[in-house]
Protein backbone atom coordinates (compact mmCIF):
# COMPACT_ATOMS: atom_id res chain seq x y z
CA UNK A 1 0.00 0.00 0.00
CA UNK A 2 2.77 2.45 0.92
CA UNK A 3 3.58 4.66 -2.25
CA UNK A 4 0.37 3.92 -4.05
CA UNK A 5 -2.10 7.08 -4.95
CA UNK A 6 -5.43 6.39 -3.53
CA UNK A 7 -8.42 5.71 -5.90
CA UNK A 8 -10.00 8.74 -7.71
CA UNK A 9 -13.46 8.48 -6.49
CA UNK A 10 -16.46 10.98 -6.10
CA UNK A 11 -18.31 11.06 -3.21
CA UNK A 12 -21.70 12.41 -2.31
CA UNK A 13 -21.71 14.58 1.03
CA UNK A 14 -24.29 16.65 2.29
CA UNK A 15 -23.79 20.46 3.46
CA UNK A 16 -24.91 22.77 5.82
CA UNK A 17 -26.42 25.53 3.17
CA UNK A 18 -27.92 28.52 5.56
CA UNK A 19 -30.16 28.89 2.31
CA UNK A 20 -32.53 26.31 2.56
CA UNK A 21 -35.20 26.38 5.17
CA UNK A 22 -36.80 24.06 7.43
CA UNK A 23 -35.38 21.36 9.72
CA UNK A 24 -33.11 19.83 7.02
CA UNK A 25 -30.89 22.91 5.85
CA UNK A 26 -28.46 20.50 3.66
CA UNK A 27 -28.07 20.41 0.02
CA UNK A 28 -25.95 17.39 -1.83
CA UNK A 29 -22.36 18.68 -3.16
CA UNK A 30 -19.81 16.19 -4.75
CA UNK A 31 -16.24 16.25 -3.28
CA UNK A 32 -13.22 14.25 -4.89
CA UNK A 33 -10.64 12.45 -3.58
CA UNK A 34 -8.53 15.47 -4.92
CA UNK A 35 -10.53 18.00 -2.48
CA UNK A 36 -9.72 15.84 0.10
CA UNK A 37 -5.98 14.82 -0.46
CA UNK A 38 -4.51 17.19 -2.85
CA UNK A 39 -2.06 18.79 -1.41
CA UNK A 40 -2.24 18.20 2.33
CA UNK A 41 -0.91 15.48 4.39
CA UNK A 42 -3.45 13.82 6.31
CA UNK A 43 -4.57 10.64 8.22
CA UNK A 44 -7.40 8.65 6.75
CA UNK A 45 -8.57 5.62 8.79
CA UNK A 46 -11.95 3.40 7.90
CA UNK A 47 -13.91 1.53 10.25
CA UNK A 48 -16.92 -0.55 9.76
CA UNK A 49 -19.68 1.27 10.58
CA UNK A 50 -20.81 4.70 11.89
CA UNK A 51 -23.11 3.88 15.34
CA UNK A 52 -21.04 0.73 15.96
CA UNK A 53 -18.97 0.12 19.45
CA UNK A 54 -15.46 0.27 18.85
CA UNK A 55 -15.93 3.14 16.07
CA UNK A 56 -17.80 5.52 18.83
CA UNK A 57 -16.37 4.63 21.80
CA UNK A 58 -12.83 4.81 20.85
CA UNK A 59 -11.78 5.44 17.23
CA UNK A 60 -13.66 8.46 16.53
CA UNK A 61 -13.73 10.49 19.86
CA UNK A 62 -9.98 9.78 20.34
CA UNK A 63 -9.46 11.14 16.85
CA UNK A 64 -11.02 13.99 17.47
CA UNK A 65 -9.66 13.92 21.58
CA UNK A 66 -5.80 13.93 19.92
CA UNK A 67 -6.59 16.12 16.49
CA UNK A 68 -3.85 18.88 17.81
CA UNK A 69 -1.18 16.64 18.32
CA UNK A 70 -1.50 15.32 14.99
CA UNK A 71 -1.51 18.74 13.79
CA UNK A 72 1.55 19.69 15.55
CA UNK A 73 3.12 16.78 14.21
CA UNK A 74 2.70 18.16 10.47
CA UNK A 75 -0.66 16.70 10.16
CA UNK A 76 -3.18 19.17 7.91
CA UNK A 77 -6.69 17.16 8.41
CA UNK A 78 -8.36 14.11 9.63
CA UNK A 79 -10.59 11.81 8.26
CA UNK A 80 -12.97 8.99 8.82
CA UNK A 81 -14.11 6.94 6.16
CA UNK A 82 -17.58 4.19 6.39
CA UNK A 83 -19.53 2.66 4.14
CA UNK A 84 -22.61 4.72 4.96
CA UNK A 85 -24.46 7.57 3.34
CA UNK A 86 -23.94 11.00 4.26
CA UNK A 87 -27.19 11.14 6.45
CA UNK A 88 -25.78 8.65 8.96
CA UNK A 89 -22.64 9.75 9.02
CA UNK A 90 -23.80 13.41 9.24
CA UNK A 91 -26.32 12.49 12.48
CA UNK A 92 -23.31 10.00 13.65
CA UNK A 93 -20.59 13.51 13.76
CA UNK A 94 -23.67 15.20 15.62
CA UNK A 95 -24.11 12.69 17.92
CA UNK A 96 -20.28 12.53 18.43
CA UNK A 97 -20.12 16.03 19.03
CA UNK A 98 -17.45 16.10 16.18
CA UNK A 99 -15.60 19.16 15.20
CA UNK A 100 -12.08 18.71 13.93
CA UNK A 101 -12.39 15.37 12.20
CA UNK A 102 -13.85 15.36 8.57
CA UNK A 103 -16.35 12.27 7.76
CA UNK A 104 -16.50 10.94 4.77
CA UNK A 105 -19.60 9.52 3.48
CA UNK A 106 -18.31 6.09 1.09
CA UNK A 107 -22.19 5.21 0.56
CA UNK A 108 -21.71 2.39 -2.73
CA UNK A 109 -18.08 1.45 -0.88
CA UNK A 110 -16.44 2.71 -4.27
CA UNK A 111 -13.52 4.15 -2.40
CA UNK A 112 -13.72 0.90 0.19
CA UNK A 113 -13.91 -1.88 -2.77
CA UNK A 114 -10.43 0.61 -5.11
CA UNK A 115 -8.59 0.55 -1.96
CA UNK A 116 -8.75 -3.57 -1.65
CA UNK A 117 -10.87 -3.02 1.76
CA UNK A 118 -14.18 -4.12 0.94
CA UNK A 119 -14.99 -6.76 3.32
CA UNK A 120 -18.59 -9.11 3.68
CA UNK A 121 -20.02 -8.52 7.30
CA UNK A 122 -22.98 -10.23 6.58
CA UNK A 123 -22.70 -12.32 9.54
CA UNK A 124 -23.37 -9.18 11.72
CA UNK A 125 -25.92 -7.91 9.39
CA UNK A 126 -23.80 -5.32 7.97
CA UNK A 127 -23.54 -6.56 3.99
CA UNK A 128 -20.38 -5.06 2.40
CA UNK A 129 -18.81 -3.19 5.05
CA UNK A 130 -14.65 -1.40 5.29
CA UNK A 131 -12.05 -3.21 6.60
CA UNK A 132 -10.61 -1.12 9.56
CA UNK A 133 -7.57 0.71 8.92
CA UNK A 134 -5.50 3.96 8.61
CA UNK A 135 -3.40 5.56 6.70
CA UNK A 136 -1.19 8.89 6.43
CA UNK A 137 -1.61 9.77 3.11
CA UNK A 138 0.70 12.80 1.41
CA UNK A 139 -0.56 14.78 -1.91
CA UNK A 140 -2.85 11.55 -2.86
CA UNK A 141 -0.18 8.89 -2.09
CA UNK A 142 -0.36 6.57 0.71
CA UNK A 143 3.16 7.32 2.97
CA UNK A 144 1.83 4.91 6.27
CA UNK A 145 -0.34 2.40 6.65
CA UNK A 146 -2.09 0.76 9.08
CA UNK A 147 -4.32 -2.04 8.76
CA UNK A 148 -5.54 -4.84 11.37
CA UNK A 149 -4.50 -7.95 11.24
CA UNK A 150 -7.17 -10.89 10.14
CA UNK A 151 -8.51 -8.96 7.01
CA UNK A 152 -11.29 -11.25 5.72
CA UNK A 153 -14.60 -11.71 4.52
CA UNK A 154 -17.12 -12.92 7.70
CA UNK A 155 -14.44 -12.05 10.60
CA UNK A 156 -15.80 -13.32 13.73
CA UNK A 157 -13.63 -10.49 15.64
CA UNK A 158 -13.24 -6.92 15.40
CA UNK A 159 -9.71 -6.18 16.08
CA UNK A 160 -8.56 -2.81 16.61
CA UNK A 161 -5.51 -1.83 17.74
CA UNK A 162 -2.93 -0.84 14.71
CA UNK A 163 -5.62 1.80 13.12
CA UNK A 164 -5.95 3.61 16.55
CA UNK A 165 -5.15 6.91 16.98
CA UNK A 166 -2.46 6.79 19.61
CA UNK A 167 -1.13 3.87 17.43
CA UNK A 168 -0.66 6.24 14.22
CA UNK A 169 0.11 9.27 16.25
CA UNK A 170 3.04 7.67 17.66
CA UNK A 171 4.65 6.71 13.99
CA UNK A 172 4.01 9.91 13.02
CA UNK A 173 5.83 11.57 15.69
CA UNK A 174 8.76 9.55 15.21
CA UNK A 175 8.82 10.21 11.77
CA UNK A 176 8.73 14.02 12.76
CA UNK A 177 11.38 13.40 15.15
CA UNK A 178 13.86 11.95 12.61
CA UNK A 179 13.39 14.15 10.06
Amino acid sequence: MIGRKVPSVTFRTRVRDESIEGPNPYRWQDVTTDDYFKGKRVVLFSLPGAFTPTCSTYQLPDFEKLYDDFKAAGIDAIYCLSVNDAFVMNAWGKSQGVEKVGLIPDGSGEFTRKMGMLVAKDNLGFGMRSWRYGAVVNDGVIEMWFEEPGHSDLCETDPYGESSPQTILKAVQEKAAAA
